[in-house]
């Protein structure tokens, strides 16, 4: 087996297949303000997925609806910047080959209100033979929920989503994956723009529409643990909180946090940025500001600042955390789970608890290493699991590897070096300890743990953050000692599963030290003499550099290789050859 080597950790695990683009999907949101396509491609062994690639274009699909009769009507020169801004997302979709079985267009609230929508999706469908899914508030509001839990690792907790768009606003009262109560209502940022001029009549009209919806008695009853809001303009809103937009220092990037970024804001800093809104509206200078600062969204981000302020005031919000994913990951999630049958719903959350962890104590250098090490880790991985399963591999085997210990062994790869941050010396215990003792990692079995629940398995409880935690305390230094190894907690399935992913990252970690050259490629292999793992190095960093040979490698790392002979009762010789 062999694999070339990528130079972002969050592809290696979601490699593209001989080129096709089997493991391709996409999205497409017909919004009330914008059309956006998200295009991903997935692992169809757990359902986690990579952006490929994002597209958004501003159709402003309401902008001239008319608003005088007493239903909406999409317009012709509406109809036409959707024709226009499909047909391009169209092509991109054919670009990419994403299947169409892997494809889905839902259209949201301009859409759902149209009196004429039957004709509009008529249109699309005539002139460009693409079919439309209208959304029901209470769907979109549902989607939106299933795409902030691939964000956020809130599966566990009680929580409030609210998703504010052009036309509509959704809020969503979830836990595990089943949603409380949901709520769709007739408050966006564009059509709020479109019907008040004066934000006093705006915040009177959205204050009469949230009390009479019963949302606040929902809120109070369901004792919400964590609030979290997506779409464009909440994430307008927290960019302008954390780039000092409010103080006039826009330039002092995290002026009111420090540097470190949380993608979170309080009730203070949401009113402290509508009264500088307000301010800015009053004067030409301060319209210049913030059509300069907010660009094509600052026609529509007083109104929904406005009213993101109202939902803050009548359900007593106190601070709300920002998603990245909204809407078109949750259509990318469902489908998902349609087409894949191992579909995990929970593995992006997961994913993201550990890249988030990664980011946060490793530079760039180490993240790249991290990468290397893992491209190392993952060709062992394969290679030793197919010999086990066609009956050709080591005799040292006792149990069988999964889908999720390569995950485990990725998330070590990446979480290794965290404990740099302390000093070189002894960092690998550092970084066993941020894991093991800190509430980083989520989406785990082991947060039942946390929780105090009795009734899980010890080898459930243990397939968890707490075997990423030990396989980074012994990727290096002194060997495990698995006759001492807190024997309680181990099934002897799973010492067997520690005692090959330990030998197999123990490897990969001594192989990313060989940072003098570059590594294009990797090949792992097994034969009557035991196995054998090739590098295939890239550009030397001089003429004449002398690439290591295989007694050098086994004179430097003998505790790796003598530790991998004992686990898997054979031989593994390291060879690096040139390009």
């Amino acid at each position: 087996m062999s694999a070339n080597l990528p130079i972002l950790p969050d592809a290696i695990s979601i490699p593209a297949r001989n080129g096709t683009s089997e493991n391709l999907f996409a999205a497409v949101d017909i919004g009330t303000n914008s059309f956006k396509l998200l295009v991903v491609r997935a692992d169809p062994s757990t359902g986690r997925f990579l952006t490929v690639d994002r597209f958004k274009e501003r159709v402003l699909l309401g902008l001239d609806t008319n608003t005088t009769t007493t239903s909406a009507i999409i317009s012709n020169a509406s109809l036409l910047r959707a024709t226009t801004a499909l047909r391009k997302f169209q092509k991109l979709l054919q670009s990419h080959r994403v299947p169409s079985s892997h494809s889905r267009i839902v259209a949201t609230s301009a859409v759902r209100e149209a009196s004429n929508r039957s004709q509009f999706l008529q249109t699309i469908d005539e002139t460009l033979g693409l079919k439309v899914d209208v959304l029901s508030g209470l769907e979109e509001a549902r989607l939106i929920y299933k795409g902030i839990l691939q964000f956020h690792p809130v599966h566990d907790r009680t929580v409030l989503t609210i998703d504010i768009g052009g036309g509509s606003t959704e809020f969503v009262i979830g836990k595990e994956g089943q949603i409380l109560f949901s709520i769709s209502l007739a408050l966006g940022h564009v059509t709020l723009t479109q019907k008040f001029p004066e934000v006093t009549e705006m915040r009177e009209h959205i204050k009469v529409i949230i009390r009479a919806s019963g949302l606040n008695e929902k809120v109070k009853h369901y004792n919400i643990d964590k609030v979290i809001g997506s779409s464009g303009t909440i994430k307008n809103i927290e960019k302008a909180i954390f780039r000092g937009y409010v103080s006039n220092m826009e330039g002092n990037v995290g002026i009111s946090k420090g540097s470190r970024r949380d993608w979170s804001f309080t009730m203070d800093e949401l009113k402290g940025l509508v009264e500088r809104l307000s301010e800015e509206e009053r004067r030409i200078g301060g319209k210049v500001r913030t059509q300069g600062f907010f660009k094509k969204r600052s026609a529509f981000i007083v109104a929904g600042a406005v009213l993101l302020e109202e939902i803050f005031e009548d359900l007593k919000i106190e601070e709300m955390e920002v998603s990245g994913y909204a809407l078109g990951e949750g259509v990318i999630a469902e489908k998902l789970g349609e087409v894949f049958d191992n579909y995990d719903p929970r593995a992006n959350a997961r994913w993201r608890s550990v890249t988030r962890l990664a980011t946060r104590f490793n530079n760039k250098q180490h993240m790249k290493s991290a990468a290397l090490c893992f491209s190392v880790a993952k060709e062992m991985f394969d290679g030793l699991r197919k010999g086990y399963e066609s009956g050709n591999g080591s005799d040292g085997f006792f149990v069988s590897l999964e889908d999720k210990d390569l995950e485990y062994l990725e998330a070590a790869c990446l979480l290794q070096k965290i404990g740099l941050y302390a000093g070189k010396k002894g960092y690998h215990k550092q970084s066993y300890h941020i894991i093991a003792k800190g509430d980083h990692l989520h989406g785990y079995n082991a947060e039942e743990v946390k929780n105090n629940i009795q009734n899980v398995k010890t080898d459930d409880i243990f397939v968890s953050f707490q075997l990423i935690a030990l396989l980074v305390r012994h990727h290096r230094k002194k060997l495990p000692d698995y006759d001492h190894m807190v024997p309680e907690e181990l099934t002897k399935e799973m010492t067997g599963k520690f005692r090959i992913l330990c030998a197999i990252l123990r490897v990969s970690a001594a192989v990313e030290k060989l940072q003098l050259f570059s590594i294009h490629n990797v090949d792992f292999s097994h034969t009557c003499e035991g196995y054998k793992l090739v590098l295939k190095a890239g550009n030397l960093p001089f003429p004449g550099f002398v690439l290591p040979s295989v007694n050098d490698f086994e004179t430097e790392h003998a505790k790796e290789l003598e530790h991998f002979r004992m686990v898997f009762q054979e031989r593994l010789s390291i060879a690096v050859t040139s390009s």
